[in-house]
This record gives C-alpha cells, structure tokens and sequence, in this order.
C-alpha cells in the first residue's frame, strides 16, 4: 500500500464526483486516484489502480454499485478495496444487502465531509490490520508447515541410520535409541547428563525407567556388532573401534547417529 489513501471515487453524478475529488485531493493522507462514472467502469479501474478504498454509489448506469459489490465479492480480500456506500436511498433493505455484499460502511447523503474523511481512515486502518494479522497467520502457518516437514525428514533419516547398522525395530532398544537420538539433535548438551536427564526423558516417554532405558539400548548396540557387518557400521557412523574396545558406549552410538543426521539435514 502507499504512504496516502489511494481513494477511487464512482459516482455518476458528475458535479457531486468533483466535489468529492476537491475536498479530498486537499486532504494531506489522501489521494484521488481516479472517478468512475458507471458501475463497469468502477469494476475496470479497480483492477487497475488498485486503490485502497473507493467510495462508491448505489445507483448508477449499466451496473450499479450492488452489482459492483456482488463482483468484487469472489476477489481475494488482500487484493481488493475496502468500500465506503455513498447514497441518497436510505431503506433498510438496501444498507443490508450492501453490508452482506462486503461493504465496510454505509452513509445516506447528505453528509458531513469530515465525518466521511474520518470513515475513510477508520476503514482504511481496519484494512491494514486485517492484512497484517492474514500475513502473520500465513507465516505462523507456513513456519508450522516447514517445521511439521522438518520433524518428519528428521525421524526418517533417523530411523534409517538406526536400521542400516543392524539395530532391528523389533528390539526394545530400537525405540529407545530412535528417541534418544531425537533428543540429542534437538539438544546437544544433554549427551553430557545421560543418566540424569536423557534415559530418564526417554524412560518417561515409554513408560518405562532409566536402568532399562539404559540397558536395553546396550543391548541392541551389542545385537547390532555381533550380527551386523562391522565394515559398513564403521564406514557409515565412521566409528573406529580400538584395542581396548571393539563397540561405541551407548552414549557414543547415540553422538554418532545424530552427528550423522545433523550434517544430512545441514544442521550446525
């Protein structure tokens, strides 16, 4: 939007149209960016100037501003006007159909100048806050979105490393590794208390308690180096075992297998 109300203003009548367009144009947050002079006309310089809010009547040749309304209806709220009805038919029936068609308010001539000025601000702010909170909305949105689809790229790359180094999904330990290691991505630093705070969270999680949170991820280590090939375990978590001991402690594994998804989903 710019830094003036871009107004259009549809109105057939030619005299009432300019002396709109007068009073406005000396309005210092405004700017008239054009008068249509029937309803098709109104709908061709909306899609062309795009103003943010047109002050438009209700009686006018070939269509009038109920049909105007009735058109503009089926376009995206962000890419359409707010709209201000400026007419002498004061009936109920009217205003209603108006506010229903999407209208933002509707004034019966004559009027005060000042009070319309004052509606074009109001309106124009309402629109402005609207926009703001549907981008935020989107953004809230598209940020759950990518990060729904992050968690989920995250657990599959997990849960294929854990299956390529032999660790079976049938094992107790599978899942408890498989949480581990989504933990530890999420948060390097609880490596360093895995009694305290990483078997317990993972216990919790399944019901069940640190000691066998513990010892079943042992176990499925063990499963893994005694019936996995030892080669490509090593070549995939570039694990390299030494004299005094042929297999990674359960907090190794788990730094190794989240090292490993760390740097496939660019994570520093």
């Amino acid at each position: 939007m710019s830094e003036k109300i871009s107004i259009l203003i549809a109105d057939d009548n030619v005299q009432f149209g300019n002396l709109l367009q007068e009073y406005i144009s000396r309005v210092s947050d405004m700017d008239v960016a054009g008068i249509a002079r029937d309803g098709l006309q109104a709908i061709s310089m909306i899609k062309s100037l795009k103003p943010d809010v047109v002050l438009l009547d209700i009686i006018m040749p070939n269509l009038d501003g109920l049909g105007v309304l009735e058109k503009m209806s089926s376009v995206k709220s962000g890419n359409k006007p707010s709209f201000i009805v400026l007419t002498a038919l004061g009936q109920d029936i009217f205003i209603q159909k108006a506010m229903a068609l999407g209208a933002g308010y509707y004034i019966v001539k004559p009027f005060d100048m000042d009070v319309l000025v004052s509606r074009i601000r109001e309106i124009y702010k309402y629109k402005c806050y609207t926009l703001f909170n549907h981008e935020k909305q989107q953004l809230k949105k598209k940020t759950f979105q990518d990060s729904h689809s992050f968690k989920h790229d995250m657990e599959t790359l997990v849960t294929n490393l854990i299956r390529s180094v032999g660790v079976p999904p049938h094992v107790t330990g599978y899942q408890y590794i498989r949480e581990a290691v989504i933990q530890v991505i999420k948060s390097p630093n609880i490596l360093y208390s895995m009694t305290k705070i990483l078997y317990p969270s993972v216990a919790k999680k399944f019901n069940s308690t640190p000691q066998r949170v513990e010892r079943a991820i042992r176990n499925a280590i063990d499963g893994a180096w005694k019936k996995g090939d030892l080669k490509h375990i090593e070549s995939t978590l570039g694990y390299c075992p030494n004299k005094i001991r042929s297999k990674p402690s359960n907090s190794e594994f788990i730094a190794l297998i989240a090292d490993k998804a760390r740097l496939s989903l660019g994570i520093e």
